[in-house]
């Protein structure tokens, strides 16, 4: 097709401005990444640093120079892996029975749900709750409390709703019950929302931090978060068994980009496997013509 004038002049906008928001979004990446293998000379001299000359790996030895980080990435992936599970399978438990328009009383109930995003009981409360439950010290205090998302839990539903009705209907005369319905039958459909709702669960609980500083007091039980807090407060200073760094200086400035680095590089690396449905899983409960 011969394109006029203003259509050619139109695209090149479009890329151009694709091109800087693209340049923009890869920067920061760049710039904590080269920042975290700087020399502490080069970052003497420069303080922005986007290709480094010379690659030290100082700042990932300084870490990783104690036992405790692994300990921690496994606390991480225990608290991750299992909370991922309770919130998929509590959200789905509760979705399901509110996608069906003959449960009685569910406007009512979904407006509880809608009013938690709105108030909330605050954090005393919310730990005198914790507490009076003894799940304080247990990874119990990181699932329950967050078990369900009210927003996930809306777009799961709108997403239960639009799943033919027929189907549901052939399987309750074939002699399936409501359970085996959801898991057989509902579920297998669902995997480009079972996907998305994991990957927003999965990042959470990664990447969650207050809760474990509130209610997590044993220091064995730490996720990732609170001990990159740990080495980034105390980098200054020495961490750990860091005896074969005695003689090498790590400029605070790389022992934290190193931190970023390796607190964000698990989640980059899960969302490409996850990007086939997710893609698919961000059209949630949106109208399709």
């Amino acid at each position: 097709m011969n394109r006029t004038w203003g259509g050619r002049a139109f695209d090149a906008a479009n890329y151009t401005l694709l091109a800087v928001i693209g340049l923009i979004t890869v920067l920061p990446f760049l710039f904590v990444i080269s920042g975290s293998l700087v020399s502490s000379e080069e970052l003497l001299v420069k303080k922005i640093v986007f290709i480094p000359t010379n690659i030290s790996w100082d700042a990932y030895r300084f870490i990783f120079a104690t036992k405790v980080i692994y300990q921690s990435l496994l606390n991480t992936v225990l608290i991750t892996v299992v909370g991922t599970f309770i919130n998929l399978l509590m959200t789905t438990l509760m979705a399901y029975p509110l996608s069906k328009k003959t449960l009685r009383g569910r406007s009512k109930i979904m407006l509880l749900v809608v009013f938690t995003m709105l108030f909330n009981g605050g954090i005393i409360p919310t730990y005198l709750v914790v507490k009076s439950f003894s799940m304080l010290d247990t990874y119990w205090s990181l699932w329950i409390p967050s078990a369900i998302s009210a927003f996930n839990l809306i777009l799961l539903r709108n997403f239960f709703q639009q799943l033919p009705e027929g189907l549901e209907e052939s399987a309750k005369i074939d002699g399936c019950n409501e359970l085996r319905i959801l898991f057989s039958i509902v579920l297998p459909l669902s995997l480009p929302a079972m996907a998305t709702f994991a990957l927003f669960y999965a990042v959470g609980h990664w990447n969650s931090f207050f809760s474990a500083v509130i209610y997590i007091n044993d220091s064995n039980m730490w996720p990732i978060q609170v001990w990159l807090r740990q080495i980034v407060m105390l980098s200054a200073g020495g961490f750990g068994d860091a005896g074969a760094l005695s003689e090498v200086v790590v400029p605070p400035e790389s022992i934290k980009y190193s931190v970023i680095v390796v607190a964000a590089l698990p989640v980059l690396l899960l969302y490409p496997l996850l990007q086939k449905h997710f893609a698919k899983g961000v059209l949630l409960g949106s109208v399709k013509g």
